[in-house]
């Protein structure tokens, strides 16, 4: 039996979809029940509003936005609803390196606040979101903890690594 979603991943466009699918794979990793799909702040507004203006009572718990260009998208969301934003400025064809889509998610007024990650950061959205799932979830949160566990390993043994072949031969095949 397939759980209900608590997190929702949503994205201006489906161009968005190669930034955000590293959120839906960790998600998915972590077992976090989520659905995705596409919801344009202006090409759809009236869908916009009803997504997020319902996303509490479907159960979800959290929504990742992401959005390029003007990336009005987490802004316009965030306003709708009281659940947590996280939005993702991703880096799009006719921006201007993604710094429209960055400082639009980051300049909410009061009152509208947007969590906002790096650009192109669809992978630390689901990370935090994980993080506010499992800060009342013990089963996500003991799965985030033994993420940066591994995390930390993979870091000691590369250390390790550097220190036993010296750091001139550290990209040297094996």
């Amino acid at each position: 039996m397939k759980k209900d979603p608590i997190v929702g991943i949503i994205m201006g466009s489906d161009s968005d979809l190669p930034v955000m699918k590293a959120a839906a794979d960790l998600l998915k990793d972590f077992d976090i029940p989520f659905e995705l799909t596409v919801v344009s702040a202006h090409r759809t507004p009236e869908r916009m509003i009803r997504y997020a203006s319902e996303a509490r009572a479907r159960g979800l718990k959290v929504i990742i936005a992401g959005a390029g260009g003007a990336a009005h998208l987490p802004g316009m969301v965030a306003s709708v609803t009281s659940l947590p934003v996280i939005g993702v400025p991703v880096k799009s064809s006719n921006s201007i390196d993604g710094w429209d889509s960055v400082l639009s998610i980051l300049q909410m007024p009061n009152g509208i606040p947007v969590a906002t990650v790096a650009l192109n950061a669809s992978k630390n959205a689901a990370i935090l979101a994980a993080s506010m799932i499992g800060s009342f979830d013990e089963v996500v949160g003991n799965k985030l903890i033994a993420f940066k566990k591994e995390m930390e390993a993979e870091v000691i043994g590369k250390a390790d690594k550097i220190k036993a072949q010296g750091w001139q031969n550290f990209f040297d095949k094996e």
